[in-house]
């Protein structure tokens, strides 16, 4: 059993990178779906951070930006799979619209960094950490365009919030790294 579990599935390398794209986008929308509304901010609370951490790490630095782009592009194609079923180009003058664009952000991050992380979980959290700062920094800075609140509005509204659950989305995020590491080669 070992053995069969050991061998690879996917031998067209192209086809099993286009897999792991389309993975990755469908994970990005579920996590939408899996939405916590909090009453004092226009942002809700969502599992799509979890993912978008894990595209950088887990894809590299292209095919995790692709898989970025590719949800927000089919999104603004009009398939409802934004938070809360939104979708079109509107959605992106909303307030999650700065957050969106922190996606790629911290993928990007994600996929540079990640490689120094070896099999250390304190690193890779770190890592997913500072990721997730730039993404709530990009959704914070679109905030003050959007709206011209004074700097602790804007932190209590579009920053604090979400610290304690993005922390835990990172350490969950280093757990399944850790993980799945070894099976990347």
């Amino acid at each position: 059993m070992e053995a069969v579990l050991s061998k690879e599935i996917v031998i067209n390398k192209t086809l099993s990178r286009a897999l792991g794209v389309l993975v990755f986008v469908v994970l990005t929308s579920l996590g939408a779906f899996v939405r916590i509304p909090l009453p004092f901010t226009p942002v809700p609370l969502t599992l799509q951070t979890f993912f978008v951490l894990l595209s950088g790490a887990l894809l590299g630095g292209s095919l995790g930006v692709t898989a970025q782009l590719s949800y927000i592009l089919l999104g603004v194609l009009g398939l409802p799979i934004f938070t809360g079923a939104g979708s079109g180009l509107l959605y992106l003058s909303g307030p999650t619209a700065g957050y969106l664009f922190g996606f790629v952000l911290a993928c990007l991050f994600c996929a540079k960094f990640i490689k120094y992380s070896g099999n250390n979980f304190s690193k890779a959290f770190g890592i997913f950490c500072v990721a997730d700062f730039l993404l709530l920094a990009s959704g914070t800075l679109w905030l003050k365009f959007l709206f011209g609140y004074s700097l602790t509005k804007l932190f209590s509204i579009g920053f604090i919030p979400f610290v304690l659950g993005d922390l835990c989305k990172a350490a969950a995020a280093a757990v399944v790294y850790i993980k799945l590491r070894p099976r990347l080669k």
